[in-house]
């Protein structure tokens, strides 16, 4: 395996995804000629030609309408969009078209496309670029919501997300696309949906995260740890559908449940894993404190300068597991 980062292991998988099956194709603002704004695609028109690598108009609506008729057509899209603040263009598109085809044909049809946008702060982006906006998806019947958190499951959730018959949104950690860097397994290897993963092994205190959110939790267990807290992380990757019995299997363990969200705290993600860890008796009475959330504040994403004052960091997240801890 080598190690590359979280942007070399998305083009690797449409790259080998591509190369496997000649139905899928790339279509969205600036993917073909210079290789997307973050360069996701660079190099995927000069292998594969402008048929199957498209650069399309300064218009999401039209990105997500134009997917959902190749879907049916009978071509696996994968459209970028380039930040998920932008998706409310196509927020009709996604939810009401592209999420609800299977049913509103009476599984007739499908649409096998994958979304990919990247979310989240901690680049300095100007305003609406660094919005996690997870939640309003995550509502969306008939759409599945993937969150990786490093480069492997990246590249083999996104391969999973391809060949899924029905749409992903597939979210991508702006801040992590260089910064988080990581063994990728070659070849066919895949990552399914619905399926978390334990990170860290822990006894005291249960920490969930997902996407970036994940990086910190680790770096919370190990301070954590020198306290005399045994934390166990647990990365959701997949949002819809999300593996509720690895939530509550770690928390009746523990007893003890932090969930991290970088998105603002009302009605957010977070709120939906602690109902799911509530909402089952056992788990619900295994609890020996109050489950606890770090999430951004309920304001609008700051200017760039502020916005280290905006996202979760360790300190409030140890400071919630040290209380966890000691009630």
């Amino acid at each position: 395996m080598a190690e590359t980062s979280m942007v070399e292991a998305i083009r690797s998988a449409m790259a080998f995804e591509m190369a496997r099956d000649e139905r899928v194709m790339v279509l969205g603002e600036d993917v073909g000629g210079s290789g997307g704004v973050f360069r996701a695609t660079d190099g995927l028109q000069a292998r594969f030609g402008t048929g199957r690598v498209v650069d399309a108009p300064l218009s999401e609506s039209a990105i997500i309408g134009s997917a959902v008729g190749l879907a049916i057509a009978g071509m696996v899209p994968i459209a970028e969009i380039q930040f998920v603040g932008f998706t409310h263009n196509a927020f009709n598109q996604i939810v009401e078209q592209l999420a609800r085809l299977r049913y509103r044909s009476w599984g007739t049809l499908s649409a096998p496309v994958v979304v990919r946008a990247p979310f989240g702060g901690g680049v300095r982006a100007p305003e609406m670029h660094s919005d996690a906006f997870e939640a309003h998806f995550a509502h969306a019947p008939g759409l599945k919501v993937v969150a990786p958190a490093n480069p492997g499951d990246a590249r083999g959730l996104l391969l999973a997300s391809i060949r899924d018959p029905d749409p992903v949104l597939f979210l991508e950690p702006l801040r992590g696309y260089r910064l988080i860097r990581g063994e990728v397994p070659d070849g066919d290897v895949t990552v399914p949906l619905g399926k978390a993963h334990v990170v860290r092994e822990g006894r005291d205190v249960t920490l969930v995260a997902w996407s970036a959110a994940v990086d910190l939790a680790k770096q919370v267990a190990d301070e954590a740890r020198a306290k005399g807290i045994a934390v166990e992380v647990i990365d959701l990757r997949t949002l819809v559908p999300m593996d509720e019995d690895a939530v509550r299997a770690s928390v009746r363990k523990t007893g003890r449940c932090v969930v991290l969200q970088e998105a603002s705290q009302t009605g957010g993600f977070a709120a939906e894993v602690i109902a799911t860890i509530q909402e089952d008796p056992e788990t619900f009475y295994s609890l020996k404190a109050p489950i606890a959330r770090v999430c951004g504040p309920d304001t609008p994403y700051p200017v760039q300068m502020l916005e280290e004052g905006y996202l979760i960091n360790t300190h409030r997240v140890l400071a919630a597991v040290t209380r966890s801890a000691e009630s």
